[in-house]
């Protein structure tokens, strides 16, 4: 890029990477530049990292697209981040605690608890939240009842992006978004609900004080010098992953979902108000003020197919250990029949989000023959993650119509997931390019929030104006018949494996673990 140009950075802090990408507002050029981190899990069940390794790797992301781009103005900087995260301060502001990512389950007995007392179903008609061991709310519960010492020495309560924020602007605070998805947000009222923070025993003094999602911050004499930009640079305070995606993909009309499949999954449309599902198991989060997305999101998408690749046929992936898609093992799966010949995977590796309830069953294999490969294990894990986003789609339209799906992600660049997932859906779908991401989005409600663009559609539109190019797929309908029937089967498999889990729970749990003392870091499932 050559000077006089401008651009601007969207910075998306997820579950395993970050993401920072810069996109010329013309949409023609754009850079990006990513960093990992690693996932900890020093006790099963918990999922949990340091925040200063994040936001360490997040000022190397910045920093390396800031220098790639040599020469434009970068006229903002717009953050996303994973949602449902919590971390604990002190007075200093030092975490007393690690970041507890969504995937961290460790209080799925609080989140039992009030499903079985009845209040899940008030608590999340006022938060749009499902009380689920994902959310902080769960999470202020098990830190109250088993480090009450903890609680008293945390001075503040917050989120992922809060403390990116704060290292990148010194001020300590939320925004609408991450505020929406913490389940004590009243989404009606559009503050903290006073009910609910008395339940947790937590003030509202120790939550960081609520932004809109379009407000921008003066970036830092410090951090400006460690990305190489000038301070007071604006750093648009931006929204969560989930609704980030969302714009993103484009999907921002309330009858078209857009669906994400990485390593975990997604499937949500965008609204104009909060609407919350009555059955308690889809998310509703904010965009903006007046733009709102509700859907359901699976722990468990790219992910078990890895997993299958390093379980099932170690042989197929390269020597470095990569762990992404390889085209081989999906070729296994490719030359088994639809329905993998009577094997049914429940694909939670991972504790899940959606449809399930409150964290869902073990993964399980059901129906497992002597007959069966390793082809038909990879081939069923495939057909169990797309099934669950097809639940998440069913639970969906009962709420508001659906009439098409963009697909994004780098999953469907594989013909396999395509064609499965298409069928699944039996509807309308057409797969995206693959710059449609939460970075993508970050940046696009980040050239709204400065005025560079009159609406988000029109700001999608700019920075990448080849994404409403999307390729249709022609769904099989052989293939949508034989999903039909498994659909209609699952949720009595999902009962009947659940039941199994909470006596598996039983047995395996077992005691707490301090965070800083483990020493060896595994990572997530497959990675």
């Amino acid at each position: 890029m050559g000077p006089g140009r401008r651009v601007i950075l969207g910075v998306d802090v997820g579950t395993t990477a970050v993401r920072a990408a810069a996109f010329a507002l013309d949409g023609t050029v754009r850079h990006v530049a990513t960093r990992t981190y690693p996932m900890l899990q020093p006790v099963p069940g918990w999922q949990v990292q340091d925040p200063d390794v994040l936001v360490a790797a997040t000022l190397e992301a910045i920093a390396a697209c800031v220098a790639d781009t040599a020469g434009p103005e970068v006229v903002a900087l717009a953050l996303s981040s994973a949602m449902y995260g919590l971390i604990g301060l002190d007075s200093a502001l030092t975490p007393t605690t690690p970041l507890l990512t969504s995937l961290d389950s460790r209080s799925s007995e609080a989140a039992r608890d009030l499903w079985t007392s009845g209040q899940s179903r008030e608590l999340h008609r006022l938060t749009g939240t499902p009380v689920h061991p994902m959310s902080p709310l769960c999470k202020l519960m098990w830190f109250a009842r088993h480090e009450p010492h903890l609680c008293t020495t945390t001075r503040w309560w917050i989120g992922l992006k809060d403390y990116v924020l704060h290292r990148l602007t010194g001020r300590l605070v939320t925004e609408l978004s991450s505020a929406s998805g913490t389940g004590m947000f009243d989404v009606h009222r559009r503050v903290y609900s006073p009910a609910v923070l008395n339940l947790v025993g937590v003030s509202e003094s120790q939550l960081p004080p609520v932004l809109p999602t379009t407000a921008s911050l003066p970036l830092s004499a410090a951090a400006g010098r460690a990305v190489g930009l000038p301070s007071g640079t604006p750093v648009v305070v931006g929204a969560g992953d989930s609704p980030s995606g969302s714009l993103g993909a484009a999907a921002i009309d309330s009858t078209v979902g857009g669906l994400t499949l990485g390593a975990t999954g997604a499937l949500r449309t965008v609204v104009a108000a909060p609407l919350v599902d009555p059955a308690e198991s889809l998310f509703c989060a904010a965009l903006t003020e007046d733009a709102w997305v509700v859907g359901g999101s699976v722990s468990n998408g790219g992910n078990v197919v890895r997993w299958a690749g390093h379980a099932l046929a170690p042989d197929l992936h390269p020597a470095s250990g990569d762990g992404r898609f390889v085209p081989a093992l999906l070729r296994l799966a490719e030359r088994i029949p639809p329905g993998s010949d009577g094997l049914v995977m429940l694909p939670y590796l991972l504790a899940d989000r959606a449809p399930a309830g409150v964290s869902g069953p073990p993964g399980a294999y059901l129906g497992l023959r002597s007959e069966h490969t390793r082809g038909h294990l990879v081939r069923a894990a495939v057909e169990g993650v797309c099934l669950q986003l097809g639940g998440v789609r069913d639970r969906l339209a009962e709420l508001t119509p659906i009439s098409g799906v963009r697909l994004t992600g780098g999953a469907f660049r594989a013909p396999l997931w395509r064609e499965v997932m298409a069928a699944v859906l039996d509807c309308p779908a057409q797969v995206a390019g693959e710059a449609e991401d939460a970075a993508l989005g970050a940046a696009a409600l980040g050239l709204f929030a400065i005025g560079l663009a009159s609406d988000l559609k029109e700001a999608v539109a700019l920075l990448d104006p080849e994404g409403a190019h999307s390729e249709p797929i022609t769904v099989d309908e052989s293939l949508a018949t034989a999903y039909r029937g498994l659909r209609a089967k699952l949720p009595t498999l999902v009962t009947v494996v659940g039941r199994l889990g909470e006596i598996l729970d039983e047995v395996t749990a077992g005691p707490g673990v301090d965070w800083r003392a483990s020493t060896t870091p595994r990572d997530t499932v497959g990675g």
